[in-house]
């Protein structure tokens, strides 16, 4: 019994040690290998491609910007929708109310799209200059 834990102890302080043994060697027999792997990732990008996420034309920006430009369609067609509600509502004190807010609340959804455009554009141009 204490010879099986004594074997198991060595094997679970062994697995450290070889790990660490591998990593400190790895650098320095790889290192050409990594540049290597760093020169054609270069090749291989496209000039038009962004060096990083958040780069003028990175993938951050682009995405963001076109959830932002989603949610301000999404506004602009529930204005029409509000506007067209207040039109037929026939002088229906409910539908009146429910067609105001309809238009209240698109408003408020194009305000808060073209400033979150206007803050998300500002703070990458500040993360990236």
């Amino acid at each position: 019994m204490k010879k099986s834990i004594k074997v198991m102890l060595a094997g679970v302080l062994a697995v450290p040690m070889l790990a660490l043994g591998i990593s400190a060697a790895a650098p320095l027999q790889y290192a050409s290998a990594v540049s290597s792997i760093q020169d054609g990732a270069s090749s291989a990008k496209s000039d038009s491609q962004a060096d990083n996420l958040f780069s003028s034309n990175g993938v951050f920006k682009k995405i963001v910007n076109a959830a932002l430009f989603l949610i301000g369609a999404i506004s602009v067609l529930m204005l029409i929708y509000g506007g067209i509600r207040y039109t037929i509502s026939g002088g229906d004190s409910s539908s009146v109310t429910a067609a105001k807010n309809t238009i209240m609340y698109a408003v408020i959804g194009i305000v808060v799209a073209l400033l979150a455009y206007a803050i998300v554009n500002f703070v990458l141009s500040q993360l990236v200059a």
